[in-house]
């Protein structure tokens, strides 16, 4: 009887030391300092992965919307969706950037790179970002090898044309900001 009540015992202090931990995991993140990394699907989705470090500790999802919060590979907002909760990413002013970016291009080996910075804020959050707001400053860098052209007039020639992929590529999104949260109720 005496291992059958230890038993219990330590079953309900792990069950509550279980609650605990979740229970802190969980507890809403105070304001501070974030830094953010993106991974960007490859096939121009507007889909990605995304890792938070600092006040927020989370990752998840990413995926390009509409000013509605429709799904949009276009789309000038990111619905960034973690395990905690869901925020949307204001990106207007790095969509306009990026479509005036310079591009650094070197037709001698079939390179190109650009880079942009920008600000960019965060609304509507939902679970632990709920009343979210504030301002990261991302910084989106791209570099890519085009092909040549195989026949034709242009026979040898870079083929940068938007309907040709790529022959290699890199993305990188990164971030530095602060968030605050504002509870109402």
């Amino acid at each position: 009887m005496r291992a059958v009540k230890l038993a219990l015992a330590g079953a309900i202090l792990g069950s509550m030391l279980l609650v605990a931990s979740v229970a802190l995991a969980a507890s809403p993140p105070k304001p501070g300092k974030i830094n953010v990394y993106v991974t960007p699907k490859p096939d121009n989705s507007g889909a990605g992965t995304i890792v938070i470090t600092g006040a927020i500790g989370d990752y998840g999802k990413t995926q390009s919307i509409d000013k509605s919060g429709k799904k949009d590979p276009n789309g000038t907002f990111e619905k960034v969706t973690l395990k905690q909760g869901s925020f949307v990413v204001d990106t207007t002013a790095l969509d306009k950037k990026l479509a005036k970016a310079p591009e650094r291009v070197t037709t001698a080996t079939c390179s190109a790179s650009s880079s942009v910075t920008a600000p960019t804020s965060l609304s509507t959050g939902t679970g632990l970002y709920f009343g979210i707001g504030g301002t990261v400053k991302i910084t989106a860098t791209f570099a890519a090898i085009a092909g040549r052209y195989t026949s034709g007039a242009k026979k040898g020639q870079c083929n940068f044309s938007n309907n040709s992929a790529p022959v290699a590529q890199y993305t990188q999104i990164t971030g530095v900001g602060s968030v605050t949260f504002t509870v109402t109720g």
